[in-house]
């Protein structure tokens, strides 16, 4: 485990701009005596004492406020800690800030409190990734599930599975070790169907993390088709907003536009391009450009067919373009030919609907969520990262290759040593074999005083 550094950092770990309370946090060594010389005397640890905040040379009052310390080892970052509660005005908070700086602290980097209770021991890092995903939450289901992350429901089920890998390695490297015991450990069945069942944790515990990354991510989707197919209509019927200009002037969007919207909580990232046709248009020219680069970057797509036309030449055209990935058909303008709304009976991948009037919008909605797999948990989802899909994808190819080892070589070697990566995979989720480069590119992302 890497160790915390043991200087003191100080920031204000309230949003910037003006609000009704400010807060600066000090962390380390000195933090204790730095603020002894803003409040004259700290109040008992884990009290809350109303002082004044005074400027340590010239006695001047710059604020009062509520002050609170915590001791090592048991604050947020493991390290002595004290917090000043003033009034959240940028000129008050930055005057403290830098008097504290004068003092003897450093300014702390983005996620630097976060990154000291990781380094401590106090969280894990599946725990620290979780702590920015309930700032950062989108909808109440993403808050929930990152705070079921953030209270280590995920990192329990990882723990469980490592525990599991690691008796099957204990197992098997002790018959390597100790040949002369006469253990036959290859023609134990027991072995083997350890082994599956551990496959078997990793493949759920694989399908719930890919819930949690959808949670956390959401999805892309793009809005594809012929210009006046009611591309920027459905964008804003989707998105409960006029986010785009409609017009019955073809080629009216010339840029990318974006709105997110929920789904049972989940995130999606509508996308609406320009329309895709030839034009000597240079502005027109460099839209369609752009909305190439994000259909090829969605996740799915959305194909607009104008339902007065059915599809086109330019629509055949456009559709044997279009990357291999999940797409919807979509029949516009059912208000004014008199398709019936939702899905197609004869083709489950179109759907009929009318961007003017919301016709067939509910069963698109329901299409979007079926698309990506997401489904609703009572209560018991964890938010994730994509990493951690990675490292169990990982484990889980290294385990499928220990029990291929184990099963169809016998080879103990190879399944012990298959065993030992996948174990190192799953430390990566947790931190407990974790790169330096990866610790900076996670807290990083953080805001900063958190």
């Amino acid at each position: 485990m890497l160790k915390s550094p043991a200087d003191t950092i100080v920031a204000i770990a309230t949003a910037p701009g003006k609000g009704g309370v400010g807060i600066i946090r000090i962390s380390g060594p000195e933090a204790h005596a730095l603020a002894t010389r803003i409040v004259g005397e700290l109040p008992p640890i884990r009290y809350a004492r109303h002082l004044s905040f005074r400027h340590p040379d010239s006695g001047e009052t710059l604020d009062d406020g509520l002050c609170l310390a915590f001791a090592a080892p048991h604050s947020y970052t493991g390290e002595d800690i004290v917090e000043l509660q003033g009034h959240g005005g940028p000129v008050v908070l930055d005057t403290l800030l830098q008097i504290v700086v004068a003092l003897g602290a450093r300014l702390a980097r983005p996620g630097e409190f976060t990154e000291r209770a990781f380094l401590n021991g106090r969280i894990d890092l599946a725990q620290a990734e979780a702590v920015a995903d309930l700032i950062d939450a989108g909808s109440q289901a993403a808050a929930q599930a990152a705070s079921r992350a953030l209270q280590g429901a995920f990192s329990q089920r990882v723990d469980e599975i490592t525990r599991a890998l690691i008796e099957l390695r204990m197992h098997i490297e002790s018959a390597l070790d100790f040949p002369e015991e006469e253990i036959d450990f290859l023609a134990d069945t027991r072995i083997i169907e350890k082994n599956r069942r551990l496959r078997e944790q990793l493949d759920t515990l694989m399908a719930e993390t890919s819930q949690g990354v959808l949670l956390r991510e959401g999805m892309r989707v793009a809005i594809v088709g012929q210009p006046n197919a009611g591309k920027s209509s459905l964008l804003n019927q989707l998105s409960g907003d006029e986010r785009a200009i409609v017009t019955d002037i073809p080629g009216t969007t010339r840029d990318v536009l974006r709105a997110e919207i929920q789904i049972d909580g989940m995130p999606v990232h509508i996308i609406d391009t320009a329309g895709l046709r030839q034009s000597d248009d240079p502005i027109e020219q460099e839209g369609i450009r752009r909305a190439w680069l994000e259909i090829r970057a969605a996740d799915a797509i959305m194909l607009m067919i104008d339902d007065r036309y059915g599809i086109t030449e330019a629509d055949e055209q456009t559709l044997a373009q279009l990357p291999t990935k999940p797409l919807i058909r979509i029949r516009n303008k059912i208000d004014l030919t008199g398709r019936s709304a939702g899905l197609d009976p004869e083709d489950q991948e179109t759907i009929g609907i009318s961007a003017k009037t919301g016709a067939g919008i509910r069963e698109l909605r329901a299409m979007l969520q079926r698309i990506m797999g997401y489904q609703v948990s009572e209560g018991g989802q964890f938010i994730a990262r994509r990493r951690h899909l990675d490292a169990l994808r990982q484990a889980q190819q290294e385990v499928t290759a220990a029990l291929q080892a184990l099963d169809k070589w016998q080879a103990g070697e190879l399944a012990a040593e298959s065993l030992r990566r996948a174990q190192l995979a799953l430390d990566e989720i947790t931190g407990k074999f974790t790169a330096d480069d990866l610790l900076g590119t996670i807290f990083s992302s953080f805001c900063i005083g958190k």
